[in-house]
């Protein structure tokens, strides 16, 4: 192994799950998550040598995966399924509950019914575990602006949450 794949292996191979389930919320379809990932460390590995801090690493790798999926998105539209019916998959199934499982579906579900505006920022900060910086950084736009959309996100999510909960009381 050279010394290039050691570097890439180490600084980029760990985030492919991560990459994954984001390309897929982006995409909204199994193969086209898949074919972003790899187009995004295809890029990721002709550019390697460009990347100066190794502390961003995650950082860069998801913004290559935004932008191929913007370049992918304007070659061709990808069919769109509701926000409604996206299932993000639970990594081991086998730790939680029953109940547990269906808080965490119930949870995932709200969470895609935000407008994009404040999804993407909470989808990248829970999914991807960025900071408001590199949140910031990725959409090009302030931190206070970050902060703003995920204190919205998260208002929106506890209001719609709080009337899953007294429907599901009145079942």
């Amino acid at each position: 192994m050279s010394m290039k794949e050691r570097k890439f292996d180490a600084l980029l191979g760990i985030y492919y799950e991560d990459l994954y389930r984001f390309a897929y919320w982006l995409g909204k379809d199994e193969q086209m998550a898949k074919d972003l990932v790899q187009e995004s460390y295809l890029r990721a590995w002709r550019a390697i040598d460009s990347l100066k801090d190794e502390k961003a690493a995650k950082s860069w790798i998801f913004t290559i995966l935004r932008r191929e999926f913007a370049r992918q998105f304007e070659k061709k539209r990808p069919i769109t399924n509701s926000l409604d019916e996206m299932v993000v998959e639970v990594e081991d199934q086998t730790q939680h509950t029953p109940d547990e499982l269906m808080d965490i579906n119930i949870t995932r579900e709200a969470m895609m019914k935000l407008e994009p505006k404040y999804a993407e920022p909470l989808v990248l900060q829970v999914i991807g575990g960025f900071s408001c910086d590199e949140i910031a950084e990725q959409l090009a736009i302030s931190s206070s602006a970050v902060m703003t959309q995920l204190f919205r996100a998260r208002k929106q999510l506890t209001s719609h949450l709080s009337r899953e909960s007294k429907i599901g009381n009145k079942l």
